[in-house]
């Protein structure tokens, strides 16, 4: 059988906050410098905005697009153009309401989305944002893909692989410095509860309150192992999965057999 392989960029670009024109035409540019090798590039929470800590509703409006504003539409050309697929998450808009929308688009120009479910009510998000119900899922180039959004991570029950329903699951961020400890800590536990791969994109920059983001992104296997490698000097880091030994770690060690069985009201 041909072993199924996954390379994965992590891009842990810097995000200028509230500058949504630098940042897109940041990430064009960083495109550009992309290992032709790859299949798949995560950016962080908010790329194109930064994340809004106790931003008014109006600030935060003028930044929110749909699913065919600006934002989605420059990843889906770069996404055709490099042949990749692309995941993190932005502002989104959809009729009156506000989301902090994660998204997976594919080269061939179909996108999917979902919502955070777990919002920051520390940082106010929850007073602005209206939380998502289901968790990103797609299969992609044979890998069952999930996606969660920063604070999610932090709760275990949202993130449960329950009868492996995902080989990979991706947590896009912005954590700050301050806690960055609990995040690359969060994203090995993650990996390892869950005998999957677990891919974790922060950003780096200075947010609107001075926090700072020092851009610490994983790819943890199910032996909590990191996989992220620099290949080359553009800030990229890089890792190579492989769907063969993630099912013969399954076999060997099937924790997911006795896995509480469980449902989310």
């Amino acid at each position: 059988m041909l072993e199924n392989k996954l390379e994965v960029c992590l891009a842990p670009i810097e995000i200028f906050w509230g500058e949504k024109e630098k940042n897109l035409a940041a990430v064009e540019e960083m495109f550009q410098q992309l290992n032709p090798t790859a299949n798949l590039v995560v950016v962080p929470e908010t790329f194109s905005t930064g994340f809004p800590t106790n931003a008014m509703q109006e600030e935060i409006e003028k930044y929110a697009e749909g699913e065919d504003g600006e934002t989605i539409n420059l990843l889906k050309r770069l996404s055709k153009e490099k042949d990749v697929a692309i995941a993190g998450s932005y502002i989104g808009k959809e009729g009156d309401r506000l989301l902090n929308r994660s998204f997976f688009i594919t080269p061939d120009g179909k996108a999917k989305f979902s919502a955070k479910k777990h919002l920051f009510s520390p940082g106010g998000e929850d007073k602005i944002f209206t939380p998502g119900t289901e968790r990103l899922s797609v299969e992609f180039k044979g890998w069952k893909i999930s996606m969660i959004v920063c604070y999610d991570l932090r709760f275990p029950v949202w993130c449960r692989n329950q009868a492996n329903s995902y080989d990979l699951l991706i947590a896009v961020a912005n954590w700050p410095v301050s806690r960055v400890d609990t995040w690359d800590t969060l994203l090995k536990a993650r990996a390892l509860e869950n005998s999957a791969y677990v891919c974790g994109v922060n950003c780096r920059g200075i947010d609107n309150l001075g926090g700072d983001y020092n851009g610490s992104s994983h790819l943890f296997n199910y032996k909590g192992q990191d996989l992220a490698t620099s290949i080359d000097n553009t800030g990229l880091l890089y890792a190579g999965l492989s769907k063969q030994r993630l099912l013969n770690y399954r076999d060997k060690f099937p924790s997911w057999r006795d896995a509480d069985d469980f449902q989310l009201l």
